[in-house]
């Protein structure tokens, strides 16, 4: 028995050994001397100050410009917000703090972000407050909905952050970890005063969002930082000796000091030596907020698969629907939607035909879509509407003694008028209107598709509030108005690096051929990257591009516009605009 007992405790010491030789190899890698964990330890403890200026006024100015950069769906914008933002410090600071034990500092930390986490957000409602529309974009819906992804990226980002933080740099001592984590930080607090700004069930649906992805990556980069100084060694005699003679001198520190030692649980806790206890403190608010961030994740899987599952389903259907009805003369899909209720499969199809489809056809291809999806005919519920394209599709009236007006005659009407009521239509700001299609039927119903040019989709109440317009306008109460956005972002020309070649079947390169074709009134601008050197691979991407616009796909040259760039950010995009 004594024998084991020896045997156990050699083991342990041979471990703790290694651990402590683990521990001296990751500090000589960071180049991280007594000298630098002090002047490390010293500047965690200035950055988390109430009295900083400059500090605060990166706060102000980081928030204002993330809360923009949302608003108006700006990647660019938002990291500029990125570049600025200071969070990391008072971050850094509660990691170490937990590191060493240290309340002083842990309250400073503390003190230090709830200030800032305040400024930041309330300045963001009042920006919010004073703009004058509240569309929520995709860089805020971006934001709203974090999960255990998230949490593993702000896990890997404190890390390397704290790891960059400890090696000795010129200049301030976050700048390095500032610029690649901040994009966790400020842009989710600036959605959270985005859904306060703009209230109601929606904007507090936003704020919660936006607060759990701030509250997620706070606390995961909090840990990582802890885990790296705890292995950094970073709490030695000598350092905290040469802390405790610099707070001795430091004005705010000995502010700090008279204010926990009138708090008689802090006072007497001036340290915590258990770092059992320190890693409870820290491991309980992660275990809570991965709870909301799982199920996010797996609603998020099941979302995925279902999505999965219906682009296959929709796919059986469509090959169902060119068995069935596509060779058909004069008949085309215009729309087909498919949802899988449980007790039944339900498939729209819309389609635009010259003439109705027979009881044979309608069974033969309800037949052919419960087949291809495995189920029985009686599961399947086929919703066929047909929208007549010819006068054969008008019935015949049951009263004779009134002529009805032929369905050509009413199209050649509802068009003109629409042509001439369109003519000052307009959309909501910075959507453009390029083109519309307009079908209709002899039973009354008009559909109208506009299509519109912008960086973002309109929303849903501006959509009501369009088609309200329209059915004034053309005087069609039945009209059912369909908007269609067409992106006036940049987007990347697929070529090859450092080669004029590129993927003339890549979807980008498509999708552009097809719009062009689709909307005259479309142009397109291709900006190429030309910098000193690559004068000789600008004209080779230019005559690769011309060769594929104007003789393969025949467009015309006064529809594309191109111009040179020697920024990297925009070199080698296309973006469509409207001419003038």
């Amino acid at each position: 028995m004594e024998n084991q007992d020896t045997g156990l405790f050699r083991f342990l010491i041979k471990q703790y050994r290694r651990w402590n030789n683990f521990r001296m190899w990751f500090a000589s890698a960071l180049d991280a001397d007594i000298e630098r964990k002090t002047a490390l330890y010293i500047d965690l403890s200035r950055s988390a100050t109430l009295k900083d200026l400059v500090y605060w006024l990166q706060i102000l100015f980081s928030a204002g410009i993330a809360t923009l950069g949302l608003v108006q769906n700006s990647s660019a914008v938002i990291i500029g917000a990125m570049l600025i933002s200071p969070l990391m410090a008072p971050i850094l600071a509660a990691g170490l703090a937990l590191a060493t034990g240290d309340i002083t500092l842990g309250v400073r930390a503390v003190a230090n972000l709830f200030v800032s986490t305040l400024l930041g957000m309330g300045f963001a409602v009042i920006l919010v407050g004073l703009l004058p529309y509240n569309e929520i974009t995709a860089e805020i819906s971006a934001r709203t909905r974090p999960n255990t992804l998230d949490l593993l990226i702000a896990l890997f980002s404190g890390a390397i952050g704290a790891i960059a933080t400890c090696r000795e740099t010129k200049g301030v001592v976050t700048s390095i970890p500032g610029v690649a984590i901040a994009v966790a930080l400020m842009p989710p607090l600036g959605v959270v005063g985005y859904g306060i700004g703009i209230g109601g069930s929606a904007g507090w649906e936003i704020a919660w969002g936006g607060g759990l992805l701030y509250l997620t990556n706070l606390v995961a980069i909090t840990f990582t930082a802890m885990l790296v100084f705890v292995l950094l060694r970073i709490d030695r005699k000598k350092v905290r000796d040469a802390v405790r003679v610099w707070r001795d001198n430091d004005s705010e520190s000995q502010w700090w000091l008279e204010l926990i030692n009138r708090i008689p649980r802090l006072e007497k806790a001036r340290e915590v030596r258990s770092f059992t206890l320190r890693l409870l403190m820290v491991l309980i608010p992660l275990a809570i907020i991965y709870v909301p961030l799982s199920q996010s994740f797996s609603k998020l899987r099941m979302e995925f698969q279902a999505k999965q599952e219906q682009n296959r389903v929709r796919e059986d259907v469509l090959e169902s629907w060119n068995n069935t009805i596509a060779n058909r003369p004069f008949s085309e899909l215009d729309e087909l939607r498919v949802a899988d209720t449980g007790e039944k499969f339900e498939v729209y199809i819309r389609a635009f035909s010259d003439s109705e489809f027979s009881q044979e056809e309608r069974a033969q291809l309800q037949n052919l879509i419960a087949g291809s999806i495995n189920r029985k005919p009686d599961e399947v519920s086929v919703q066929l509407v047909v929208i007549p394209t010819s006068a054969r599709a008008a019935p015949a009236s049951v009263v004779e003694a009134a002529t009805p007006i032929p369905l050509t005659e009413m199209r050649a009407r509802v068009r003109q008028r629409t042509e001439d009521s369109l003519s000052t239509f307009k959309l909501p700001p910075p959507a453009e209107l390029v083109d519309y299609r307009v079908a209709d039927s002899s039973t009354g119903n008009t559909w109208l598709t506009m299509y519109y040019l912008s960086r973002r989709d309109i929303q849903q109440d501006a959509r009501v509030a369009l088609q309200d317009t329209a059915r004034r306008l053309l005087d069609l109460p039945n009209l059912t108005l369909s908007l269609s956005r067409i992106s006036s972002e940049t987007t990347e020309l697929p070529f090859v690096a450092n080669s004029a070649e590129f993927e003339t079947e890549s979807e980008n390169m498509v999708d552009l051929v097809s719009t062009l074709r689709e909307h005259k009134s479309l142009s397109v601008r291709l900006m190429l990257l030309k910098t000193n050197g690559q004068s000789d691979l600008y004209e080779s991407r230019k005559s690769a591009l011309d060769d594929f616009l104007f003789v393969q796909n025949a467009l015309a040259q006064d529809r594309v516009v191109f111009t040179e760039t020697d920024d990297p950010e925009i070199g080698n995009t296309y973006q469509l605009f409207i001419k003038n």
